[in-house]
């Protein structure tokens, strides 16, 4: 057997799919599709023909045949299933012989002959013959076809009736035509032109025309029911529910569409633009593919999507009849109608349109960083630099949190972010020296003093922006701050309101909201949770390291040695305040074990007398 070569990316386009229903196709080394199939999540479906080798002998070899690979992403599982289905009709993959689970649907087929025959199969063969599905519901189908029959004397007989056929005489009468159910087209009762109108008006339903249908079954339930034929008319009423449910609207597969095509956009104003486009026949997507455009000169949506229109003409051969957008082309195409759908089956093609466009961008970024993993944080840093409208690139980012209880140990933290990312060896923790109380605005003046008036005088580097948990308060201390030092201007500022969406700039009293979707956002939450929790943590070992040795402390004669083995052997000053003298004396020996006794039950008497 020939060695196939593989795509070269075939492995990481695998590892970056999505974990969402859609249908994926497999190419082989010429680039034909030899495999179509659904799933429900993507990625656990496509890896599981990769991670192992399969008991079946059909499953191998397609899995060595595959040279590379394609999927499209739907909304739901019932979608992909519809997907697949109309993928499979068009492009015949020769590993598709039955659809998924070892099963294949049916479909309904008008023969071509002088006088064509309507029935179910479940093959499809290159007869010249029309073909009408697949009917993913079995029932649904039967209940067509059977009305379809009873609306019309249509034959089932396999012979082959010509002209020359009827006039040798050789037809027989069956018993359908004395039941009413055949017109007799064998010994000539019926001509090909009066058959072949019919034919025209089943070929119509089978397109989806199927408002006769439904409306000749609601007239036979109503006949019914007025001749107090109940048992009848509920077993119409069930025929009639099949059809309805058969009609249903679906997103993929649509009687009410017909033949369209789709250009969805996924456009975030950056240089980047994604167009994705969807070829629709018959209610069906037949084929999906996505184009990337670059803008260099501010081009506009409708002029991307006229390039991206004349690029699939050209490439694709195709000939547009109604096109489907949100924005009407900046290009004249005579013959072409436009529409903007705003509800319906249009829409959600639409919709899943603009989904494909998505994924495809969210696919392309992952490739890019994978093999360029500074590509993401240039375009972090890049979304960051505008929506705090700076200057230059934030590579190095400070944020600065207070932390205190009642006023009591104020202390201050300062995290440092390096290309979006903490930098946790440059963290530092400030203990607030010059200010009483609870005073957060002097408190930030005075960490920002120290912090930045250090950094000069030891040459380090600046940040390119300073970050303040608090509103304008906080904001404006920090401002002063760093007027004071001469670095006004030098280091960008902003401020944190308690909503994350809310950032303050100094000068601006109206604040700036983020996307709560913006790659900003996480980072400026990532960066105030680290400050707060390095800055809480710092504030905790300081209340508890003063409540727990300031007692033994503040005895004199007693030093860290003895203190260490007093809090090793009795965990807490309470403990060893309850301890009896006797117990004190054999752990540190008599003199000290008086000294320590003698001073904490001092200090309990005082609280007492206090009280």
């Amino acid at each position: 057997m020939p060695k196939h070569r593989k795509s070269e990316n075939l492995e990481e386009k695998i590892s970056i799919l999505p974990s969402t229903p859609g249908v994926y196709m497999y190419f082989d080394s010429e680039g034909t599709v030899i495999y179509v199939g659904k799933a429900k999540n993507l990625k656990r479906r496509v890896t599981s023909y990769f991670n192992r080798t399969h008991d079946s002998v059909r499953t191998n070899l397609l899995v060595r045949a595959i040279a590379d690979m394609k999927y499209i992403v739907v909304p739901t599982e019932q979608d992909a299933l519809n997907l697949e289905n109309s993928m499979i009709k068009e492009y015949q993959p020769r590993y598709n012989v039955l659809l998924k689970d070892d099963k294949s649907y049916p479909w309904i087929v008008v023969t071509k002959e002088h006088y064509p025959r309507v029935f179910m199969t479940r093959k499809r063969i290159p007869d010249g013959a029309r073909y009408y599905g697949p009917y993913t519901d079995t029932a649904s189908a039967r209940t067509v076809l059977e009305l379809i029959r009873q609306m019309y004397s249509l034959r089932s007989c396999r012979h082959a009736i010509t002209p020359e056929y009827i006039s040798r005489g050789k037809g027989r009468l069956c018993l359908d035509y004395h039941l009413k159910r055949c017109q007799g087209p064998c010994v000539g009762y019926v001509s090909e032109e009066v058959y072949g109108a019919q034919i025209e008006r089943v070929k119509q339903i089978l397109r989806g025309d199927l408002g006769e249908l439904l409306e000749h079954l609601m007239g036979e339930m109503e006949s019914l029911a007025s001749e107090l034929r109940f048992e009848e008319a509920q077993e119409v009423k069930v025929k009639y529910d099949l059809v309805a449910r058969y009609t249903a609207k679906s997103v993929i597969v649509s009687q009410t569409v017909g033949d369209v095509d789709v250009f969805g956009v996924d456009d975030d104003g950056s240089a980047d633009v994604y167009v994705n486009y969807m070829h629709v026949r018959r209610g069906a997507v037949v084929s999906s593919v996505t184009l990337e455009y670059k803008r260099r000169l501010d081009e506009s949506v409708p002029q991307i999507i006229g390039y991206a229109m004349n690029e699939i003409s050209r490439s694709l051969e195709v000939e547009y009849g109604e096109v489907l957008l949100r924005q009407e082309p900046d290009v004249d195409m005579p013959g072409v109608l436009f529409t903007v759908p705003k509800r319906g089956d249009k829409l959600k093609l639409l919709e899943v349109s603009e989904r494909n466009a998505t994924q495809y961008k969210i696919d392309s970024l992952k490739h890019l960083e994978r093999h360029n993993p500074e590509q993401r944080t240039n375009r972090l840093l890049e979304r960051m630099q505008a929506d705090f409208r700076l200057n230059v690139l934030p590579r190095h980012i400070e944020c600065f949190d207070n932390s205190n209880i009642q006023g009591t140990n104020p202390v201050a933290s300062c995290v440092v972010f390096r290309d979006g990312k903490p930098s946790k060896k440059d963290y530092r923790h400030f203990n607030i020296k010059t200010v009483e109380g609870p005073d957060d605005f002097a408190s930030m003046k005075e960490v920002l003093t120290r912090r930045y008036s250090r950094l000069v005088a030891e040459g380090e580097e600046l940040p390119q922006l300073v970050v303040v948990d608090g509103g304008k308060g906080q904001l404006s201390a920090a401002v002063e701050a760093l007027e004071a030092m001469g670095l006004r201007g030098v280091i960008a500022v902003a401020g944190i309101a308690k909503r994350l969406e809310e950032i303050y700039f100094p000068g601006d009293s109206v604040p700036l909201y983020i996307d709560k979707n913006s790659e900003t956002l996480r980072v400026v939450q990532h960066m105030r949770d680290e400050a707060h929790r390095f800055g809480i943590t710092h504030h905790r070992n300081r209340r508890s390291k003063g409540q727990t040795v300031s007692a033994l402390d503040s005895i004199a004669g007693i030093g860290p040695k003895t203190r260490d083995v007093l809090l090793s052997h009795y965990r807490s000053v309470k403990r060893i305040a309850a301890a009896d003298l006797d117990d004190l004396a054999a752990l540190i020996g008599p003199v000290k074990a008086s000294v320590v006794y003698n001073a904490l039950h001092e200090d309990v008497g005082k609280q007492s007398s206090d009280g």
